[in-house]
């Protein structure tokens, strides 16, 4: 049987692997290109540039009794697989894993090279050295392994995967192909390196909330006693004592050139700081986003913008704690049908209202009165308005207390990839009761309110860091769930 004290090895074992077969493939392709020398098809039948493959035996002998917790559970006897993209960058992540199950279950954990090879643009997509010399994709696809659209999805998380077609079961929600894919696009979109990105993230749909954090990132680096150690930022990094015209320069700098930038505010383990991106406007962009964030596994991730206040009640600059939400964006109806219900977390929803208490500094009867909790409609449709008599009643069948164009799309993937999620928003404008958001009042409303609303979904992440693996909710885990989180 495999003991802890094993794991390091394991994992070492895993990136020599996949350092060998990225070698192997560089240097193949190289050869190509020089001199026309095609590789050879026993190689890659011997698995020359595949992914490395973790596998665990169970076969127990008597019943173990079964952990606390959501995730690292083994439920039933047979062999767990998967392939390992980047196994340097999952290190903390595939430790933290193993740990879990060599605890609870006497298991052999192996290691060897899998059936899925490594796409070969995936190890020249930012190489100077391999110079292609006008050498099209189409012609190395014909004798290097590319990417294969077909051995690229999400099965496993949607609860469609074909057990009978495989000798073993799934070992975790993403394979490797998956994992690369995703990485390769969290590059493109967010402008940072994936090994930036950190365990606890925001999303947000306007700008300025990066302004507040970029603020918010760099004041807390000048303190000595920050536990944070640097910013990235599209195409920069800032480190403790690069600070001096940080603001000027992020805020002029490249972020304009990428769709979906990201800010990362570095912790003290590498990956345990804040993340925040800018999704931008509408639930193709939340959808997106998210399907490439979660192959990183994050610890949470929080939705905090701007909706529009559908109650008479409420007020320009309230909050709304989403506990529900009404899917009108239709961008997961064929993966996830609305008649499924998105819960609320309620480690989530805790953590949103004593980080509303700290930061405000008001009494928990004075918050209540701003914050109120309810169901949040996210439309597909930007000028729903132009089709109030259509909307009226579904708005008030459900209840619905805030409208935005992306909360429920943030929720629902947390639910499909199994990531807590949670939303807070801030009243921007009162559509359905003639206070619309006219240029000058929403300037208005911007300077008071980004600042604390931000702050809010920082300390709520804080707040969530200390929650530890109780935040993983049985809400969230199916009866046949892959072991890893």
């Amino acid at each position: 049987m495999t003991h802890i004290d094993d794991i390091p090895r394991i994992l070492d074992q895993l990136a020599a692997i996949y350092d060998e077969s990225v070698a192997n493939l560089r240097r193949a392709i190289g050869a190509y290109v020089r001199d026309g020398t095609r590789p050879d098809p026993n190689a890659r039948a011997s698995g020359r540039f595949s992914y490395p493959e973790l596998r665990i035996a169970y076969d127990p002998d008597t019943p173990p009794s079964l952990p606390n917790r959501a995730f690292a559970r083994l439920n039933q006897p047979g062999i767990y697989t998967a392939s390992i993209a980047r196994p340097a960058l999952f290190r903390d992540y595939l430790t933290t894993q193993l740990e879990h199950l060599l605890r609870d279950y006497q298991v052999e954990i192996s290691v060897g090279r899998s059936a899925s090879e490594i796409p070969y643009p995936y190890v020249l997509d930012g190489s100077e050295d391999l110079q292609l010399g006008g050498i099209a994709s189409a012609e190395l696809g014909r004798w290097f392994p590319t990417t294969e659209l077909v051995h690229i999805g999400d099965e496993i998380a949607d609860g469609s995967w074909d057990f009978a077609s495989h000798a073993g079961r799934p070992l975790a929600l993403f394979d490797a192909p998956r994992t690369d894919f995703s990485l390769a696009r969290l590059r493109h979109y967010t402008g940072t390196p994936p090994a930036h990105f950190q365990r606890y993230v925001l999303f947000t749909n306007y700008v300025r909330y990066v302004d507040e954090f970029v603020r918010f990132a760099a004041d807390a680096l000048r303190q000595t006693d920050t536990p944070y150690q640097g910013l990235s930022v599209p195409g920069g990094h800032y480190d403790r004592g690069m600070l001096e015209n940080a603001e000027a320069e992020i805020s002029s700098g490249s972020w304009r050139r990428y769709q979906m930038p990201a800010y990362h505010l570095i912790g003290p383990n590498g990956d345990d700081g804040i993340t925040l991106i800018n999704i931008g406007v509408g639930p193709s962009n939340a959808k997106t986003i998210c399907d490439h964030v979660a192959v990183l596994r994050p610890e949470a991730w929080l939705m905090i913008g701007h909706c529009g206040g559908l109650r008479p009640s409420q007020t320009i600059g309230d909050y709304v704690l989403a506990h529900a939400y009404l899917r009108d964006d239709h961008v997961l109806d064929d993966v996830l049908p609305i008649e499924i219900p998105i819960p609320a977390i309620a480690e989530v929803q805790t953590a949103m209202f004593n980080a509303a208490l700290r930061v405000t500094g008001e009494t928990e009867d004075s918050v209540k009165k701003r914050l109120r909790t309810g169901t949040v409609v996210t439309t597909d449709d930007r000028n729903w308005e132009l089709r109030y008599t259509q909307s009226a009643l579904r708005f008030n069948q459900s209840r619905a207390v805030a409208i935005d164009m992306e909360s429920a799309t943030v929720a629902a993937q947390g639910y499909r990839f199994r990531v807590p999620y949670g939303t807070l928003l801030c009243v921007s404008d009162k559509p359905l009761h003639g206070e619309l958001k006219l240029p000058g009042q929403a300037n208005a409303f911007y300077e008071r309110a980004i600042s604390q609303h931000l702050r809010i979904g920082i300390q709520t992440l804080e707040l969530l860091r200390e929650e530890g693996d109780a935040l993983h909710s049985r809400k969230l885990r199916s009866f046949d769930e892959p072991p890893f989180r």
